[in-house]
C-alpha cells in the first residue's frame, strides 16, 4: 500500500504539504510502514488536495478530495487500519466521469508518477521511444512519422511540426539548436506548467528526438521564473537523465550526442515569439526581428533553431511508440490528435483536460466543465488568451478545432479557456486584455506600442461613463490598423478582444455610450443605488453604518440616488414630530407598530434590503 499527495502548484495551494506532512506524523506516531509519495497535478484542480491510496493488489487507487488535514486520522484508522473507506471525503461518481470524453496522450503521466523519480517514468515506457529512434531510424524516418501524424504547434499558431523539424535538417551547419518555449505567459493558461511539473522527462524524450531529427545537439529550455517548482523539477529529471545516460555523450551507443540547460526568463509576455525569446536568450531585450530569415534558417546566435512549445514536446515520444498513424486517427482531418485546455473562469470544475481535437464547446464546458458556476447564464469563452477572442453562447456548438476556432475571430492558441456568464461585461472584458497587452508591449514598433495604447483609452473612457458618439468607429478603425501594421504577432492578435466583442457584443458598447448603463453591473461608474420609498422605514441604519459614508441624511427619502461618487442626491427629509422611536426626529413613524418598539439602535435593516441597483 502506498499513499499519493497530488503536489502540484494548484494542490500546494490549497494545503497539500500540510496533508502530506500530517499523514508523514500520524503514520510516524503508529508506527505503520508506508510510503507518502507526491505527484503532480492530476487535472481536477477544483478538487484539490487529492490524495490516492493504492492497494497492493489494486491499479485504481482510491481518491480522497478536498481533503485536510483534520481527515488524515479518520483516513488512517478507517482506511488503512480498518480497511473501509471514507465514503464522505471519496470522489464522486459524476466526478469520475469527467475522464470519459478526454483522451490522454500529453497528460498521460500526469498525476500517476512521482516526477521527481525517474524511475517511476522509465516504469511507463519511459526514453523506449528515444531507444527506438537513436538504434533503428534515420532523422528522415523520424520527420516521417511526425508528419504522417500531422502534428501541429501547440503553442498558438499551429503550424504543422515537421515542417519546421525538417527546415532545420536541411540548413546545413556545424551548430544547431533546438528550444522550447516554456514561457507560459497567457492569463489563466497553465498547461505547460502542469507538464513541467508534474511528467518533465516527457519533455526531455521529446526534445532529444526532435534534436536527433533535425541534427541539433544542444537543446534550451526557455521557462519563466515564476515557475519555481516547475524549473526545481527539470533540474532534478535534467540530472536523473544525465546520470543514466539518457542525456549527454553517445547516448544509447549510437553516437549521438545531446545535452539540454534551463534559462529563466522574466515572464515578457513577447518572449513568447520566437525572435523575441531568441533575443532573450542571447542576453538582449526581448523584441521581435523581422523575418525572414526564419530561426531555422538563422536563430540562436545566428545557427538554424527549431523552436516548440511543451505540449507539442511532449507528445513525441508516444507518436514514436504508437505510430503516427495512431496519432492521427484523432481528431480531425486537418486538426489531429489531441489538446490539452486549461479551464478557468467562471466554470464549475476548473482545470486540465485533454480531448481529441474536434469536440464541441457545449461539449468541454458543460459535460466536463460542469456549466458556468451557479448555474447562471453562459454568455461567452475567451480563447486563445489576450492574442484571442470572445466565442458568443450563439456559436456554442462549434467544435474546437484550429480551422473552426479561427473562423469565430479567435484561435485556439495555447489552451486557455476563460468562460465567462451574465456577470460579465465584454466592454471591461475587452478593455482588461487589451490593457494586458499594452503594458506586454516591447515598444518596437508604432501600431502595437501607441495604438494599443490609443485603443485602451478609448475603452477606459467607455467603461468609465465617458463615452461619446464615434468611439465605436474609431475603436474599430484602430483595431484594424494595428492588426494589419503591427511587427509581431503580439501587436498583430492584440486587437482581437476588442473586434470579437464589437462583432457579438456590440450592444454592450452602445448601452455603455448612449444609455450610460453596464447590464452585467460589471463597470463601477455605471452603477447607481436607489434608496426604495416603500422599503424604507426611515430608522437611519443605513446611514449609521454605511462604511463609506455614502448617505448624508435619512428619513423616508423618496427617489433618492447614491451616485458612484458616494453621495446623496437630492434627499427629502421627512420631519415628523409624533414619532413614537424619537420624538421630533426626522425618522418614519412607519418603522415600528405602535407599542412594539425594540431597543434603540435594534430595529436596523441591513442596507441591501433597503437599497436596490
Amino acid at each position: 500500500m502506498r499513499i499519493v499527495v497530488g503536489q502540484g502548484s494548484c494542490g500546494i495551494a490549497t494545503g497539500a504539504k500540510k496533508v502530506a506532512n500530517r499523514f508523514e506524523e500520524i503514520l510516524g506516531e503508529k508506527n505503520i510502514d508506508i510510503n507518502v509519495d507526491i505527484t503532480g497535478c492530476i487535472g481536477t484542480c477544483f478538487l484539490e488536495p487529492i490524495v490516492d491510496i493504492y492497494e497492493d493488489a489494486k491499479d485504481e487507487p482510491t481518491r480522497y478530495v478536498k481533503v485536510k488535514p483534520e481527515d488524515v486520522v479518520e483516513i488512517i484508522e478507517s482506511h488503512i487500519e480498518g480497511g473501509k473507506a471514507v465514503e464522505s471525503k471519496e470522489i464522486s461518481e459524476e466526478n469520475k466521469k469527467l475522464m470519459e470524453k478526454q483522451k490522454r496522450i500529453v497528460l498521460r503521466n500526469c498525476g500517476c508518477i512521482n516526477p521527481e523519480e525517474i524511475d517511476e517514468y522509465i516504469a511507463r515506457d519511459g526514453y523506449k521511444a528515444t531507444k527506438k529512434v537513436l538504434t533503428s531510424m534515420t532523422d528522415e524516418e523520424v520527420i516521417d512519422v511526425i508528419k504522417i501524424s500531422g502534428l501541429r504547434g501547440r503553442g498558438g499558431a499551429g503550424f504543422p511540426t515537421w515542417f519546421k523539424w525538417n527546415a532545420a535538417r536541411q540548413n546545413k551547419a556545424e551548430q544547431k539548436y533546438i528550444v522550447c518555449n516554456a514561457d507560459e505567459g497567457d492569463p489563466g493558461a497553465f498547461m505547460d506548467r502542469a507538464v513541467l511539473e508534474g511528467d518533465p522527462h516527457s519533455l526531455l524524450e521529446g526534445m532529444t528526438i526532435g534534436g536527433y531529427a533535425m541534427g541539433a545537439n544542444e537543446g534550451v529550455i526557455y521557462v519563466r521564473a515564476e515557475y519555481p517548482l516547475a524549473i526545481k523539477r527539470l533540474k532534478i529529471a535534467i540530472a536523473q537523465a544525465k546520470e543514466r545516460g539518457y542525456l549527454g555523450k553517445n547516448i544509447f551507443g549510437s553516437g549521438f550526442d545531446f545535452d539540454i540547460r534551463i534559462k529563466e526568463g522574466a515572464g515578457a509576455f513577447v518572449c513568447g515569439e520566437e525572435t523575441a525569446l531568441i533575443a532573450s536568450l542571447e542576453g538582449e531585450r526581448g523584441m521581435p526581428r523581422l523575418k525572414p530569415p526564419f530561426p531555422a534558417q538563422k536563430g540562436y546566435w545566428q545557427k538554424p533553431t527549431n523552436i516548440n512549445n511543451v505540449e507539442t514536446y511532449a507528445n513525441v515520444a508516444w507518436i514514436i511508440l504508437n505510430g503516427g498513424e495512431t496519432f492521427g486517427s484523432l481528431g480531425t482531418k486537418t486538426s489531429n490528435g489531441t489538446k490539452v485546455f486549461a479551464l478557468a473562469g467562471k466554470i464549475k470544475k476548473c482545470g486540465l483536460i485533454e480531448v481529441p481535437i474536434g469536440l464541441s464547446l457545449r461539449e468541454v464546458i458543460y459535460d466536463i466543465g460542469g456549466g458556468s458556476k451557479e448555474d447562471k447564464e453562459f454568455k461567452a469563452v475567451q480563447m486563445g488568451g489576450p492574442s484571442g477572442g470572445c466565442i458568443p453562447a450563439s456559436l456554442i456548438d462549434t467544435p474546437v478545432d484550429y480551422e473552426n476556432i479561427n473562423k469565430t475571430g479567435a484561435i485556439v492558441g495555447s489552451g486557455g479557456m476563460i468562460v465567462m456568464d451574465e456577470t460579465t461585461c465584454m466592454v471591461d472584458m475587452a478593455r482588461y486584455f487589451l490593457d494586458f497587452t499594452r503594458k506586454e508591449s516591447c515598444g518596437k514598433c508604432n501600431y502595437c506600442r501607441i495604438g494599443t495604447k490609443r485603443m485602451l483609452e478609448i475603452l477606459e473612457r467607455i467603461t468609465n461613463g465617458e463615452g461619446k458618439d464615434g468611439d465605436l468607429e474609431l475603436l474599430e478603425e484602430l483595431a484594424y490598423k494595428v492588426k494589419d501594421g503591427a511587427m509581431c504577432g503580439l501587436g498583430q492578435t492584440a486587437p482581437n478582444p476588442v473586434i470579437t466583442t464589437l462583432k457579438y457584443f456590440r450592444h454592450e458598447y452602445e448601452d455603455h455610450i448612449y444609455n450610460k448603463r453596464c447590464t452585467a453591473k460589471a463597470c463601477k461608474s455605471l452603477i447607481s443605488y436607489d434608496i426604495v420609498e416603500d422599503s424604507c422605514r426611515g430608522c437611519g441604519a443605513c446611514k449609521r453604518k454605511c462604511p463609506v459614508s455614502a448617505i448624508s441624511a435619512v428619513s423616508a427619502i423618496r427617489s433618492t440616488t447614491v451616485t458612484t461618487s458616494w453621495s446623496i442626491s437630492a434627499p427629502t427629509l421627512l420631519t415628523v414630530p409624533n414619532c413614537r422611536r424619537k420624538p421630533g426626529g426626522v425618522i418614519s413613524p412607519r418603522c415600528r407598530p405602535a407599542g412594539r418598539f425594540p431597543k434603540r439602535g435594534s430595529c436596523a435593516i441591513p442596507t441591501t434590503q433597503s437599497i436596490t441597483s
